[in-house]
């Protein structure tokens, strides 16, 4: 078996699964799969910077996991975006849920979820080092 080159690949290969066609995949599925996806690379960057108490780190990932820390980051992405990937994040925008974070507003989240569909996505299509390009511009854009 060839040597996989990123995560995706690595599990499907481990649990012997098929292949998957992320346009075949729910919007909401896609979010779920990329909230996960996302919050590993966020807390990947964070918890390994240094040693520090856990409670600040986990303030610090707050700043990026948040709807609304997620809206802002993909306001400010959305110029970066290929028509694939904006045509993504509308489905997972406009994707019917009826659940809402406490804190935050609808447009947030919304918003928030379309960017995690957006994750989910290219982690399917194994689009790993466009993922990442875009999550690190995202979190320099909190960051400013």
């Amino acid at each position: 078996m060839a040597e996989a080159n990123n995560l995706y690949d690595e599990i499907k290969a481990s649990f012997g699964l098929n292949d998957t066609e992320p346009e075949q995949v729910a919007p909401l599925i896609l979010a779920h799969l990329g909230d996960c996806v996302y919050e590993i690379v966020v807390r990947t960057v964070i918890d390994t910077r240094t040693n520090r108490q856990i409670n600040k780190i986990h303030n610090e990932i707050i700043k990026y996991v948040s709807a609304g820390a997620q809206s802002k980051i993909i306001t400010a992405l959305i110029p970066e975006l290929t028509e694939e990937e904006l045509a993504i994040f509308h489905k997972g925008k406009n994707t019917h849920t009826n659940s809402f974070p406490k804190n935050g507003t609808k447009a947030d989240y919304h918003r928030a979820t379309g960017f995690e569909a957006l994750v989910g996505y290219l982690y399917l299509k194994g689009r790993t080092e466009r993922m990442l390009e875009l999550v690190k511009k995202g979190m320099e854009s909190i960051s400013e």
